[in-house]
């Protein structure tokens, strides 16, 4: 087995339960692990064989482009793409952080984190 991971993707998104959020936007960082079997890859030294770092950072700035009212949700919705386009991947872990979120103090960011394993 072995890890892929995308650090800090960053996008600028409209998620958020206040109406002024679906308008104004905001940032947002992703970072996303998914465990899958390398031991192909690293002997071919073929993309055929792994899971493409590529696809997973466009999943996740394609449904991060689509408003959500929770990070659960938008979070769920790339760990269900990343099930369905990577076969080979048997476990997930996602964070969706909102930086310098709207909650009246100074707070960096506000993060959900989930974690899924292919049933």
């Amino acid at each position: 087995m072995g890890t892929i991971k995308l650090k800090n993707i960053r996008t600028f998104s409209y998620h958020g339960c206040l109406v002024e959020e679906g308008k104004i936007g905001s940032d947002y960082s992703v970072d996303l692990e998914v465990k899958t079997d390398l031991r192909k890859s690293c002997i071919s030294d073929d993309l055929a064989d792994t899971v493409d770092y590529v696809l997973l950072n466009q999943i996740v700035v394609e449904e991060m482009a689509v408003r959500s009212d929770l990070l659960e949700h938008v979070a769920h919705r790339i760990i269900v793409r990343v099930f369905a386009e990577a076969p080979s991947v048997s476990r997930i872990k996602i964070g969706v952080s909102k930086l310098n979120p709207p909650i009246g103090g100074d707070v960096e960011a506000v993060t959900i984190e989930m974690e899924e394993y292919r049933t």
